[in-house]
């Protein structure tokens, strides 16, 4: 292994880890002897169990901090922590807007620099190299540090497959101080909305169904609800119609978007910019529908139909409807 000890940010809702932070944890196991977690919140201790059956050995946990924007407590607390001789080797953040958040804050106060958007890691010589896709992730740049730790990575979802361990034991939680940070805390949530839905979410969903321009206009959008409804999956998007404001940001996928890696992808209208491609080309089955022959997703596509959506997916829809 290239690590000693890592750490990595645990993000915890009421539903327990999220999925990055499952990834991270699996990943960080495989690249280190010693894993702790960080985090905050009231369900860190119910998540516990959790976080310890994917590798985290300690589970340091800061507390409710109530409505405080997690990124000035949660840094200052990490900061505290590394000051008073407990020194990772690696700190992981998923690439989420609190872990882009505290990373930037951590890196100030400890005089860090971040390697971000990591897609890859392995040991090199001793070292922990990691992988960044760069140019809409037709080029991937290998990087690593050469200063004293620790050493602080922000990692893109997907990039890794959460695996428990088995027969994994329970962590030792720790209580995390947070440090008074005066008046760089007033910041407040003061409300919070989640979007309705129905159906699994985007990028936790097994399958996925995404609309392009090539639906012809926002009124077909409805297609591709209803064929990814009766598959039990997921509706999702290019960027074109994101931006053309047929569809909410939510349902963006690509490299401005969400990173998605289900079990099959079907790309409808969708001519396959790298923009795209780089946040779904992952995925274990990819199915494509376009009229262009010479459209770039049939490159990645393992099932690529040449047609028009919509004739091919009223089809597919009839035939779903009289299956079920």
């Amino acid at each position: 292994m290239a690590l000693d000890t890592a750490w990595v940010l645990a993000q915890v809702g009421e539903a327990g880890p999220t999925s990055l932070t499952l990834e991270l944890l699996t990943e960080a196991r495989n690249v280190a002897t010693k894993v702790a977690a960080i985090s905050w919140g009231p369900h860190v201790a119910a998540a516990a169990a959790t976080l310890g059956q994917y590798g985290a050995g300690t589970v340091y946990d800061a507390g409710d901090i109530g409505d405080a924007l997690p990124g000035v407590p949660i840094a200052a607390a990490m900061a505290s922590l590394v000051d008073a001789g407990n020194r990772p080797d690696a700190i992981f953040f998923p690439a989420s807007y609190d872990g882009r958040d505290i990373a930037g804050r951590l890196s100030a106060k400890l005089d860090r620099p971040v390697l971000t958007n990591v897609v890859g890691m392995r040991s090199a010589d001793g070292h922990l190299e990691t992988e960044h896709a760069l140019f809409g992730g037709t080029h991937i740049a290998l990087a690593r540090f050469t200063e004293d730790p620790p050493h602080l990575y922000v990692v893109r979802a997907k990039s890794f497959t959460a695996e428990a361990l088995e027969g994994g034991s329970a962590p030792e939680v720790v209580s995390l101080a947070v440090p008074d940070t005066g008046s760089l805390a007033a910041a407040r949530i003061t409300g919070r909305h989640e979007e309705e839905r129905s159906g699994p979410a985007l990028d936790e969903a097994a399958v996925v169904v995404s609309g392009g321009r090539g639906l012809g206009g926002a009124e077909h959008y409805a297609m591709i609800e209803e064929l990814a409804r009766l598959l039990n999956g997921a509706p999702g998007a290019s960027r074109a119609i994101v931006d053309a404001g047929w569809v909410p940001y939510s349902h963006q996928v690509g490299q401005t978007g969400k990173t998605v890696k289900p079990t099959v992808y079907i790309a409808c209208g969708i001519s396959g910019a790298t923009q795209h491609m780089v946040g779904m080309k992952g995925s274990k089955n990819i199915i494509a529908v376009n009229k262009d022959r010479e459209a770039p997703i049939f490159s990645i596509a393992d099932l690529g139909i040449v047609g028009d959506v919509h004739k091919v997916l009223p089809a597919l829809i009839d035939a779903l409807r009289s299956r079920n």
